[in-house]
């Protein structure tokens, strides 16, 4: 089952040619993206109804990114070959078999543009596998400048690039005022907006983490160890790469084009406990997974990591689009340092789903058993009314143990499986709402940052006394909490955990901090209820 196909294989070479110079011509700024605008444009040649082209835009632009680049072109003109020819266009049009042999659309007048534009055209370099490149190496540029200077509109041609916009000119000048990055999370760069969606596994030693990532590639990645004893004892991000090879924690933090220099603020003795292991597989050109250390039982244990995992774990959650925490019939229990771990998730609760593994070493009788005492478990540990979703299974390269579930648990198994599967396959498709949905959740939690700072400012005696009033805010940080709250009228859930928050204030002088500023205030406030619901206009479907 292939998680986010693309056709661009299932075309012949020859084909290929013929789209290449098709999308350079619909490329009008060159950019590798083919934009609503240009769509409307070239599309409008195939002469087909508006209602075809919009179905083929919706399946062309599975991720929603507001554009097309070169792999996704190709699928659009399947498309539009297959409503020309007669047939009904769905999801399920890209499974046929004769993709291949499918003859390139008719386009009414192109002939003519093309032999106009011959001149014009230029080459694509035949050593990038045929794909005209993505230019996301421009909005790179935005980031490394050292004023927030104004970004021109033209420059921006998807929806990231707008929330790379967004961010740079009117939410981060908020965060670096008021210090939010030494807070809560570091500042964002390119390379987090560009980043593949992310899938990280959670769970105790050895309840399967490790061969759960085996068996979705259905091939080991370099560096996997396999055990029964405690074998990961670090983080592995498993990712696309040009070749088989591990890179050390500390290479991977310094590399700009990757979205992990925020775990440098963790030091060198996490960085040294964190690798990434990269290789080519089709499944990792749309997700990345995180495997992590199993989570330890032994309250002295967990004293001797040598740096901070449940906030390490947290700033993953952030940035990841599914969490699965993992569990076997005979590991049920959630120690102290899987409970802290469980309530660094806080906020993300709509990205868990909890996996009952290695579901065939019981049998029937026993896994409900099982079952019961796992949602017993949990009900201690996840605050939420609502019940998480629970897959069951035996997710590993062996066939499942019949012997002990039955043929009942087998069929149970196998659906599932599909269950969790499909929920997989939908991450590449919604990680663009995903963004979204993560920038504005950070834009509320900076403006909530933003306003308890500046209280604490205003709190603070001109002249004498400043030591004693600075200790005796942090004191009695839940009521100051509660003021700001009355005062600007936020949701009390919204507020950052006030231990930590107490930890991070220490280290600070009150005096030095910022007053409330009502104009970024109000910046942040015209990007949430005018400025993004704009940019999803724009660069929705076109048709």
């Amino acid at each position: 089952m292939e998680i986010g196909q693309y056709p661009a294989s299932s075309c012949s070479k020859e084909h290929q040619k013929i789209y290449q110079e098709w999308f350079a011509l619909a490329d009008a700024d060159g950019d590798g993206r083919i934009t609503g605008p240009d769509a409307i444009k070239f599309f409008g040649m195939s002469k087909l109804s508006r209602a075809d082209l919009k179905q083929v835009w919706a399946i062309a632009d599975t991720r929603r990114q507001g554009y097309l680049g070169f792999p996704e072109f190709i699928t659009a003109m399947q498309l539009v070959s297959l409503a020309q020819a007669g047939n009904e266009i769905t999801q399920d049009s890209l499974k046929r078999d004769d993709l291949v042999s499918l003859n390139p659309p008719v386009m009414e007048g192109l002939d003519a543009l093309l032999a106009k534009s011959k001149h014009l055209v230029k080459r694509v370099d035949p050593e990038m596998d045929g794909y005209p490149q993505e230019q996301s190496h421009l909005t790179n540029k935005w980031f490394s400048s050292k004023s927030s200077k104004k970004i021109p509109l033209t420059a921006v041609t998807s929806v990231i690039d707008g929330l790379k916009k967004l961010y740079i000119e009117k939410l981060k000048p908020l965060e670096v005022t008021y210090k939010f990055n030494d807070f809560v999370s570091p500042l964002l760069t390119s390379s987090d907006f560009d980043a593949k969606p992310m899938v990280m596994l959670l769970g105790q030693y050895s309840t399967g983490k490790t061969t759960f990532i085996k068996h979705l590639l259905r091939t080991s990645y370099p560096g996997a160890h396999i055990g029964p004893e405690p074998t990961t004892d670090r983080f592995v991000v498993v990712m696309s790469g040009p070749d088989e090879r591990t890179i050390p924690g500390n290479t991977i933090a310094v590399q700009a084009d990757m979205p992990f220099s925020g775990l440098t603020t963790f030091g060198t003795a996490f960085l040294s406990k964190f690798e990434c292991s990269q290789m080519r597989h089709p499944l990792l050109e749309h997700i990345t997974f995180v495997d992590t250390p199993g989570v330890l039982s032994g309250e002295k244990q967990r004293t001797q990591r040598s740096y901070d995992f449940t906030g390490v774990t947290s700033w993953f959650a952030a940035k990841c689009d599914l969490i699965l925490l993992l569990f076997d019939p005979h590991k049920l229990d959630v120690s102290d340092e899987f409970k802290r771990v469980i309530g660094s998730l806080r906020g993300h609760d709509d990205k868990i789903r909890v996996v009952l593994n290695k579901a065939d070493q019981v049998d029937t009788q026993q896994l409900m058993r099982v079952y019961g005492a796992l949602m017993w478990s949990l009900g201690k540990v996840l605050n939420t009314p609502e019940v998480s979703r629970v897959y069951i299974g035996s997710f590993n390269d062996k066939p499942v143990n019949e012997s002990a579930v039955g043929p009942l648990g087998k069929e149970l198994f196998e659906r599932e499986q599909d269950d969790l599967l499909s929920d997989l396959k939908d991450i590449p498709k919604k990680a663009c709402d995903r963004r979204i949905n993560e920038f504005v959740k950070r834009a509320r939690a900076a403006k909530i940052h933003a306003y308890i700072i500046g209280h604490l400012k205003k709190e603070m005696p001109t002249m004498m006394g400043k030591a004693k009033a600075q200790q005796r805010l942090i004191d009695n940080l839940p009521d100051e909490f509660a003021k700001v709250q009355r005062e600007y009228h936020l949701p009390s859930g919204d507020f950052p955990y006030v231990e930590h928050f107490k930890e991070v204030l220490s280290g600070y002088s009150f005096d030095k901090f910022e007053k409330v500023k009502p104009k970024m205030i109000q910046a942040v406030d015209d990007m949430l209820g005018y400025d993004i619901p704009e940019l999803l206009k724009n660069f929705r479907n076109p048709y």
